[in-house]
């Protein structure tokens, strides 16, 4: 059986604080297609940022423990490499990020020119004119106008949707393969935001990258991406395809998830399945991670691990139940 392109097996990432050691991402398996867009949508605080860090090995050791697991893509275990195999090899070349916050990611006493002209030396030692000609050539790529403007630009000087442009192009200018977006449109204004998510999906299809897109947000996913996962408490409690997840959600968090989202202006919002009970209980010994918040749980959810099952063509639950019926 061939390898999937893009693997997470049997991860497991802790941090170590002053209350001992917490686990806050287990990843039991998670694969991506070659060329395909994979969601990930989660709450803040559900671990998807670390996920992400993750991959990169970014995540800072300690106080941070990536204490088992196998991440490969192309065949390429990513936790097996060096500091140093992952800043030549890695880092850039085979995998980029796209963060959500451009202003934390872009040097404010550099222009961007500067910034991605050392980018291209350190990755590919192009200099010189060569190096200006290959950044205007990705700046259009990314539908920046008057690139050789741009350039000159300080980031404060470029709006927010520019910014985001910016941080694509860097993604791409050393020809990643695998783009990480991390909540790319969060900052950004309503009609922005479309143009951004337009231009990675023409990205994607033009250069026939894989992209792992991360967001709150399951309308974002739902017009972007082929396959979902829900990620609850550094868990996925479901995953399939975008039309097997959010059009038919079985686990009782996406069924409450989703329902916090506003159809209309007459649709009363049910937060009862986001938001904790009050009852100074966070935590259950054993039994479902989703167990304090649920409402459909039985005496045997408190009490039995939830494995992730099968419940019809790609679509899975980590619910014993699959109680959720959308009648």
């Amino acid at each position: 059986m061939t390898e999937p392109y893009f693997r997470i097996k049997d991860l497991k990432v802790n941090f170590n604080s002053y209350d001992g050691r917490k686990t806050v991402l287990e990843i039991h398996d998670l694969k991506i297609s070659r060329g395909e867009t994979y969601g990930i949508i989660g709450e803040s605080g559900s671990g998807k940022t670390i996920l992400a860090l993750s991959i990169l090995k970014l995540i800072d050791i300690p106080p941070g423990e990536i204490e088992k697991g196998k991440i490969s893509l192309d065949g390429i275990n990513i936790l097996e490499k060096s500091y140093a195999e992952l800043q030549n090899e890695i880092r850039g070349k085979k995998i980029a990020m796209i963060f959500q916050d451009p202003m934390s990611t872009l040097n404010p006493v550099l222009t961007v020119g500067s910034q991605i002209k050392h980018v291209l030396y350190e990755n590919k030692e192009i200099e010189g004119k060569k190096a200006e000609e290959e950044a205007i050539k990705i700046f259009k790529s990314v539908n920046l106008s008057d690139p050789e403007r741009v350039l000159k630009k300080y980031p404060h000087e470029l709006s927010g949707g520019q910014r985001q442009r910016v941080i694509i192009a860097f993604a791409l200018v050393c020809g990643a393969e695998f783009i990480i977006a991390d909540e790319p449109t969060r900052n950004l204004d309503v009609t922005i935001q479309a143009s951004i998510l337009k231009l990675i999906k023409h990205l994607q299809k033009t250069r026939n990258v894989t992209v792992l897109f991360i967001a709150n947000n399951p309308g974002l996913i739902s017009g972007m991406c082929d396959n979902v996962a829900i990620l609850y408490n550094g868990q996925i409690v479901e995953k399939g395809t975008v039309q097997e997840v959010l059009r038919n959600p079985k686990h009782p968090y996406t069924y409450a998830l989703l329902n916090a989202i506003p159809k209309s202006k007459d649709h009363e919002i049910d937060l009862s399945g986001i938001i904790p009970p009050d009852d100074g209980i966070t935590t259950i010994a054993k039994g479902c991670i989703y167990y304090n918040r649920c409402f459909d749980k039985d005496e045997k959810c408190g009490e039995v691990e939830s494995q992730m099952r099968n419940i019809g063509g790609t679509h899975y639950v980590s619910c014993h139940k699959g109680v959720v019926t959308n009648d």
